[in-house]
């Protein structure tokens, strides 16, 4: 059950729009803010630590974890299971604010539970061709995969209706600013927030 003072944060985005980025960027600046830790089936990248990207686990694991019913959320994406565990969310907003680094499908799964304080954040690049780029850029992707996240640009960005904002990232400290700005909004309804950005 949430506790009452605590938000969630949810940021998505097409691959390559940032929201990785500024999901680390909120955890650094606000203290209270703790960052969701998803389950994978895939295989960890060479800079990635198990416990603080995600926790890699075996497909049967996850299958099991579906059966018994443990996720809030969860979805399969470019071959791989990625899903949220009730057991670590509830733990964490008993403390802390939440933020969750999740797609549309994650979003859907988790607005249909009402004891969830849910603030929808969508982010979307300018153009489909600089999201290319960035993918290209970060150079941690196949040419496979690229091409694959890049087609599904047109799905994902048909979902923004479900999020409460949408947010142009062209510039990433303005794109911050924004984000800022909403959470500040969101956390004055609690007035023993102190750590609120002026």
């Amino acid at each position: 059950m949430a506790h009452d003072k605590n938000i969630m944060v949810i940021l998505s985005s097409p691959s390559g729009a940032g929201k990785t980025t500024l999901t680390k960027k909120i955890q650094q600046k606000y203290q209270s803010f703790k960052i969701s830790v998803s389950l994978t089936t895939r295989k960890p990248r060479s800079n990635e630590v198990e416990g603080v990207d995600y926790y890699f686990v075996s497909q049967k694991r996850f299958e099991e974890l579906i059966s018994e019913k443990k996720f809030y959320e969860y979805a399969k994406i470019f071959e791989n299971y990625y899903g949220t565990l009730k057991k670590n969310v509830d733990e964490i907003v008993l403390k802390n604010d939440i933020i969750f680094d999740i797609d549309w499908q994650g979003t859907k799964q988790l607005s249909k539970f009402d004891n969830l304080n849910l603030i929808k954040i969508y982010l979307i690049t300018d153009n489909k061709e600089e999201l290319k780029n960035r993918l290209i850029k970060r150079n941690q992707n196949t040419e496979y995969e690229i091409k694959s996240r890049f087609d599904s640009f047109n799905e994902d960005v048909k979902h923004w209706k479900d999020y409460d904002y949408v947010i142009i990232n062209k510039n990433l400290d303005i794109c911050f600013k924004q984000i800022e700005k909403i959470i500040e909004i969101n956390k004055k309804k609690d007035t023993n927030f102190s750590q609120i950005i002026r």
